[in-house]
């Protein structure tokens, strides 16, 4: 695997020689659409809103809308007057715990690997994240765009996590929350319950993507049968561990109420 990007790490007077490869990978099967009567691949062609005709590259330019119908024209060259310097640099600003960080703002992660040179102050980086609980907040140019990220220690090292400016996360308050409650002694001994019969030691290698192998499997049978459809699998829905934990909850409610309910008519004939 190639690196994507190569630089330092630097804070105070330490720089740190490091490279970064993609930790994650999303494999989709990727579709062309085609002309049914002959499967003809169609293509997309460049056409103007105002007479459907077709505009060659050297004739667009990028426009920015700032009222419905109303644009302003870009050219290269303003785009060139906001462009930040790319300084192969990851320049840590501040060090934070990693609880006090908003888990929406991190959303790419990129494994973090030592160039030569740079074994021991990587290390003592590492170990020094891991004890305090902390993790390093940067900025960071990757393919020509400044980003804020974050620098987290792992088992085996570090790794660089690509981060979401704050206005880039939807407030919470835009969303209806729900009505504030106080549940009973009962239920919430009864969820945590549930709860605890459900918990298991977590192993990611349980978790497959559904969709995707099946989706494999159809395209697979297709070609071997040379295009043709082939029957329909029965899908067959899983149940198994599926709980619905509010309706257990309101079916204990209601058991616990008849019992009480049975309970205070014994007192009352025994008065």
């Amino acid at each position: 695997m190639h690196a994507i990007w190569k630089g330092t790490i630097s804070f105070g007077l330490v720089s740190i020689p490091v490279a970064l490869f993609p930790a994650t990978r999303r494999e989709e099967l990727k579709f062309r659409l085609l002309r049914a009567s002959d499967l003809s691949p169609v293509n997309y062609k460049r056409v103007a809103e105002a007479d459907g005709k077709e505009v060659p590259w050297d004739q667009i330019v990028k426009g920015y809308e700032y009222e419905k119908g109303k644009y302003v024209v870009l050219k290269p060259e303003d785009f060139a007057r906001v462009d930040v310097e790319a300084t192969q640099t990851v320049e840590i600003v501040q060090f934070v715990l990693l609880k006090e960080v908003d888990p929406l703002l991190f959303y790419k992660p990129y494994y973090m690997e030592v160039e030569k040179g740079g074994d021991k102050a990587y290390g003592l980086l590492r170990q020094a994240l891991a004890e305090s609980g902390k993790v390093a907040i940067a900025k960071v140019v990757v393919k020509t765009r400044q980003h804020l990220a974050a620098i987290k220690p792992q088992q085996r090292g570090l790794m660089l996590e690509l981060m979401r400016f704050p206005e880039e996360v939807l407030d919470s308050a835009d969303f209806k929350s729900p009505a504030a409650t106080n549940p009973g002694k009962a239920e919430l001994a009864m969820a945590n319950k549930l709860i605890e019969s459900m918990s298991d030691k977590w192993d990611p290698a349980v978790f497959k993507d559904d969709y995707h192998e099946l989706l494999e499997k159809v395209v697979e049978q297709k070609i071997r049968k040379g295009g043709k459809a082939a029957p329909a699998a029965k899908v067959t829905r899983k149940t198994a561990n599926v709980i619905d934990l509010v309706s257990v909850l309101q079916q204990s409610v209601q058991d616990a109420e008849r019992k009480s309910r049975s309970h205070s008519k014994s007192n009352r004939k025994a008065a």
